[in-house]
């Protein structure tokens, strides 16, 4: 068959999927597509090229429920969680995608697009619309590349100052670690809260801070 980008891209998933980011090079590229090195770079200038080309496609491929008649909280604690879904169907690639490529998340990606309509359906006016979707994004985000790559599990086995190590062992019951579907909820949670409170806050006429 011959070579196209979706079909490089979609190889490239694969091995990304497999192996992680650093291991994969144009040569192993090629062996996965059964095809000669040089004839890729017809294609694709580089290897970042490629990772860039592989997660425009990945977050193409977003979807979420959109439950247009739902609360906007519904919808944003649905729309984090299916985001949270597809990061670790992808470790690897999302890993990488959160830490070096600010650019990851693109203007018509289904993701803005939809967190920029729940935020609008919120309330929250037009102009602060791209700031606060910007600061939710960037808060989920965070958060689920500390778990991608182990900092969230770490973090929370850090011994507070004056606790005893058993009282923080006994934290978690089954001394498997962390419970991070209910911490990414608490987030999710807390992003909503504030939100409501500025909402009200602009509601109620008062300026921010008093």
């Amino acid at each position: 068959m011959p070579l196209t980008e979706a079909g490089i891209y979609a190889a490239a998933l694969r091995l990304i999927d497999e192996d992680g980011v650093e291991a994969l090079t144009m040569r192993k590229l090629a062996t996965e597509l059964d095809a000669n090195p040089m004839s890729l770079y017809h294609h694709v200038p580089n290897k970042e090229a490629v990772l860039r080309g592989v997660a425009r496609t990945v977050g193409a491929q977003f979807r979420t429920v959109s439950l247009q008649d739902a609360p906007w909280q519904e919808r944003i604690r649905l729309l984090a969680t299916d985001f949270r879904t597809l990061a670790h169907r992808h470790p690897n690639l999302m890993a990488y995608s959160f830490s070096h490529q600010p650019d990851f998340i693109q203007p018509d990606d289904p993701f803005w697009t939809t967190l920029t309509a729940i935020t609008t359906a919120a309330g929250v006016p037009p102009s602060e619309v791209p700031e606060i979707a910007a600061l939710m994004a960037a808060v989920v985000i965070g958060v689920l590349n500390a778990e991608l790559n182990g900092s969230l599990e770490q973090w929370s086995n850090l011994t507070p100052s004056g606790v005893g190590s058993g009282e923080h062992e006994a934290t978690f019951a089954d001394g498997a670690g962390p419970d991070q579907d209910r911490m990414f909820r608490l987030v999710v949670d807390t992003l909503i809260a504030g939100l409501e409170s500025r909402l009200a806050t602009g509601r109620n006429g008062r300026s921010d801070g008093h």
